[in-house]
């Protein structure tokens, strides 16, 4: 038992001034804290007026992590209480300028480091992770970090972000959640030539080396934490479908860029069709953007068509996609394997306006990173095709969405439904005010994670994020269709993370993925297991 000044620095066993005055005599803190003693309450009013007197979000954003690295149980308490007004913060948009910012504003050390320097020692290293019972790993590294690139070690915000928020929104105790930053070096001059820049001041590796660290930290990470969950982060295109591939069926680990925005984007697009009244089978997709997260999207579709009957090849010919290059057609040379299932035998267009008006599709979804690509003649030509267009602009951070959600309402004359990757206010046009869906993966991937952590999965499949987005899109209610929201509101997660991991656990059961015998109530062995911010008591 940690005591004195010790247990104050103790981020996990800290209580500031809320130990009792039973404890602080127990706990040698007499003279080290106020006299006063204050109720978690009164600590949590003090948080929010500190977090809501900040200038800008980044200054939020650097007070509520510091809160996280003196006292987790009150941090995680003010996220989960006010969990619609924080996550903007601890996650997208702001996590992006956080990353941006790392090496500027780094105050201390959080989550683990693996570098190119540690090639053959990873496990011997692992030794030196405090928490002994890791049950979940978020790693990148960091290639692709949201919409803004390469950043290299910088991008270790990411990890700590998406652990925020396996713990806020599906109870994952903070001490089994490890972030993880894989720095194999950075292609960005600017980092490179930042004398602050925290990672390793080489190029970025490729090739064998890269593939044998990796292989080496995955291995060590299942010795030292035995069947822990592996959640693959902003990985570039060039590693990130291979690597899933490689792993998926050996250990339990899934990529949350292709798995869960897959799943988040077609419970959005299930649940409007009970705004449109139309049929799965009658959607036509078409994607700006063909890296992880619109292959994900597609891939999930084509499950769920396949749900119904429809063979995987017909069911892929309703998802269309326009790269950098044009409209993926089969014609094109060298196309990337990831994908050639998509490339299907038709004109080729090099604009995304045109294969709007030649494609006719009901739905655009926008992954490219590329802010504003979804103009005005663009969504006017989706209203004039459909009467309800589905209009999802889901790029991260704001900055980078393809639209704002008031232009999409606005050139639609308020007849869109539409989703963003981050938040957008509500818009208010004509008599009615539309409550932007956020089709953000927070909904799926802690969930997904928590349905397999309880159920002690040794793998994460493709059916369990197919049940996650059915899920999803059962629990968006009438009150949220009318208010053109396709997603039910963020201060619902938890609830909808324990419904995912009910779903997530009855396949792991009825499947045989675990050795873990199926508890009498699921959903109460969920539940029992979920994490809450309380004070634990010293005396």
């Amino acid at each position: 038992m940690y005591r004195g000044v010790k247990i104050l620095h103790d981020p996990v066993r800290n209580k500031g001034t809320a130990y009792t005055e039973a404890e602080r005599d127990y706990l040698s803190l007499r003279g080290l804290l106020p006299p006063r003693v204050h109720s978690p309450a009164e600590q949590e009013l003090r948080v929010l007026n500190n977090v809501r007197e900040k200038p800008t979000d980044l200054e939020r954003y650097l007070y509520l992590i510091s809160l996280q690295d003196r006292n987790e149980t009150l941090f995680y308490r003010v996220i989960m209480n006010h969990i619609e007004e924080m996550m903007p913060i601890i996650y997208t948009p702001t996590v992006g300028k956080a990353c941006q910012e790392f090496q500027h504003i780094f105050r201390q050390p959080r989550g683990f480091y693996v570098s190119l320097q540690d090639k053959g020692h990873i496990r011997e290293i692992m030794q030196n992770w405090p928490h002994k019972d890791a049950k979940i790993i978020v790693i990148t590294d960091g290639e692709r970090i949201l919409g803004l690139g390469d950043l290299g070690a910088d991008g270790m915000g990411i990890p700590i972000g998406k652990l925020a928020l396996y713990t806020a929104c599906a109870g994952i105790h903070p001490t089994h959640c490890m972030p993880v930053m894989l720095d194999v070096g950075t292609n960005n001059e600017t980092l490179l030539n930042d004398p602050l820049y925290n990672g390793l001041e080489r190029k970025r590796e490729r090739g064998e080396q890269y593939d044998e660290l990796v292989d080496e930290f995955i291995t060590a990470a299942n010795e030292v934490f035995p069947g822990v969950l592996i959640q693959l982060e902003d990985f570039g295109n060039i590693n990130a479908f291979r690597l899933l591939e490689q792993y998926r069926d050996q250990v339990c680990l899934f990529d949350d860029d292709i798995q869960g925005t897959g799943a988040v984007a077609v419970a959005g697009i299930i649940a409007a069709l009970r705004i449109t009244g139309g049929k799965l089978e009658d959607q036509k997709l078409l994607f700006l953007g063909a890296g992880e997260a619109g292959i994900g999207i597609a891939d999930v579709f084509v499950a769920a068509l396949g749900e119904q009957g429809i063979p995987a090849d017909e069911a892929r010919k309703l998802c269309w996609f326009v790269d950098t290059k044009g409209l993926l057609v089969s014609s094109r040379d060298n196309l990337p394997d990831h994908k050639v299932p998509y490339a299907h035998d038709h004109e080729f267009v090099d604009n995304f306006l045109d294969a709007v008006k030649m494609l006719k599709p009901t739905a655009i979804l926008g992954l490219s990173g590329q802010p504003q690509t979804f103009t005005k003649e663009i969504v006017e030509a989706m209203a004039e095709i459909n009467k309800r267009p589905l209009i999802s602009a889901l790029s991260n951070p704001t900055s980078k969405a393809e639209c704002t959600a008031e232009q999409a309402y606005k050139w639609s004359k308020g007849r869109a439904i539409f989703a963003s990757g981050s938040p957008f206010d509500p818009v208010k046009y004509g008599n009615r005010t539309f409550v932007p869906g956020q089709g953000n993966n927070a909904y799926i991937f802690p969930g997904v994670g928590l349905g397999a952590i309880v159920s002690r999965s040794r793998v994460v499949t493709d059916d369990m994020f197919l049940a996650a987005a059915h899920s999803l899109a059962n629990l968006v209610t009438e009150d949220d269709l009318e208010r053109g929201r396709v997603y039910p509101p963020l201060s619902s997660i938890r609830k909808v993370s324990a419904h995912i991991a009910y779903d997530v656990a009855n396949i792991v059961y009825d499947r045989g993925y675990t050795d873990k015998e199926r508890p009498e109530d699921v959903m109460a062995d969920i539940r029992e297991y979920m994490y809450k911010p309380i004070y634990p008591h010293y005396a």
